[in-house]
């Protein structure tokens, strides 16, 4: 197959030798992860069912999935949620299937209510999932015209989309990344005080690098305001310590500049999480499937989470696209600075052929690109030609893509 791929000296400069440079990730309990979490778990749950009974994925798309905030009285010691979260699975699945000449209905809602409450019994230790959330299901049969151009064996694209990606990820980047993972990981293990909703934005100005930090905390684990004061003060000396790990730059950290303790004012929550009083989420207006959100950067603004994983590019092309822009850096490493990765589709065109994949380098000084053009064009070949494989990782719980 002869896939259209090109590659292009891009002429532009790097994130890294710009003076700002802004970056932001939306950790597991934030509303929008929530929303993401519960489509793809909604998606997985689906697609191993189809499998394990029809030998195949089925048509599906479960990316639209609304998180409506409820409300709750926090206070030291320990409040109470006092109208439950409303959550709204959507989207689109295979309902029934001819089984042997007869009509075999199947289970979708009862498959996607129970992904669905194990996916939140798992990840918010301290929601109350029987008592303090409703899960609506209002999954419905998928259009005559997108079911027809669904056929696993053809490998054609549901969708005219594209996904993106770039590399390698700059200090800014990995700090803030790592930064998440390890409140919601080492820390909250150790400090049961700490939230699962956690925001972090940075922003770096020359070689300072900022980091503002949403961090919900549990009510019924703060007895007064000194204690909430003195957690949070710990926190963000272990944060410092953390960073060093992944940068030399100065970093200056500060947590919920929303509080004002002598008005009583502080981040304050029943649950770990904001939704539980009013905070609302949606597939998609999250991290992108790197888990950043990169405004200095190329994006796609495709939600990747609960879209199928055999021929949806919106999901596929993203992942791809990080996959490839990394293996090209590592391939280059010495002689580039930035690569991006765009790949596009056609509906009803093989996943495999995309109508372009444009690589775009921007090269370190006195590097002429045109010598690894060929080098570059067969690692995107080679990617998109082992496409399939994907859909095994995302179904193993192999990728996130939030």
């Amino acid at each position: 197959m002869q896939r259209n791929i090109v590659v292009e000296n891009l002429q532009s400069l790097a994130v890294i030798d710009r003076k700002v440079e802004i970056v932001e990730r939306k950790g597991l309990g934030h509303p929008d992860s929530v929303a993401d979490g519960l489509a793809e778990s909604v998606s997985r749950a689906l697609s191993r069912y189809y499998k394990s009974h029809y030998g195949t994925i089925l048509h599906h798309n479960t990316d639209e999935t609304q998180v409506v905030g409820g409300q709750a009285a926090p206070k030291f010691g320990g409040g109470n949620v006092l109208d439950p979260i409303y959550i709204l699975l959507v989207g689109r699945a295979t309902t029934k299937v001819n089984n042997n000449g007869h009509e075999e209905r199947i289970p979708y809602r009862t498959i996607a209510l129970s992904a669905a409450r194990d996916y939140l019994k798992k990840n918010f230790r301290n929601l109350n999932v029987e008592e303090d959330v409703i899960i609506d299901v209002k999954i419905g049969q998928g259009s005559q015209d997108l079911r027809a151009v669904y056929d696993p064996s053809k490998l054609l694209a549901n969708d005219t989309s594209f996904g993106v990606g770039f590399a390698p990820f700059t200090e800014t980047e990995k700090l803030v990344y790592e930064t998440e993972k390890y409140i919601n990981g080492y820390l909250r293990e150790r400090y049961p005080e700490i939230g699962e909703d956690v925001k972090v934005m940075g922003m770096r100005q020359d070689d300072v690098i900022n980091l503002t930090i949403a961090q919900a905390f549990v009510d019924k684990y703060i007895p007064d305001k000194s204690h909430y004061m003195n957690i949070k003060e710990e926190l963000k000396e272990k944060l410092l310590d953390n960073a060093a790990k992944f940068t030399d730059k100065k970093v200056n950290i500060q947590i919920n500049t929303a509080d004002i303790p002598d008005s009583d004012v502080f981040y304050l929550t029943v649950t770990g999480l904001s939704f539980e009083n009013g905070d609302d989420g949606s597939v998609g207006r999250g991290n992108r499937v790197n888990g950043l959100i990169t405004p200095y950067r190329p994006m796609s603004m495709e939600a990747a989470a609960g879209k199928n994983p055999v021929t949806h590019v919106g999901k596929l092309y993203n992942i791809l696209s990080f996959r490839i822009a990394d293996n090209i850096y590592k391939e280059a490493e010495n002689d580039i600075k930035e690569v991006h990765v765009r790949i596009v589709s056609q509906i009803g065109r093989r996943i495999d052929d995309p109508h372009v994949a444009n690589i775009q380098v921007i090269p370190a000084e006195g590097v002429d690109i045109r010598k690894y053009e060929r080098t570059f064009k067969e690692i995107a070949d080679k990617h998109l030609s082992s496409i399939t494989k994907l859909q095994d990782e995302i179904m193993e719980d192999k990728i996130n893509v939030f």
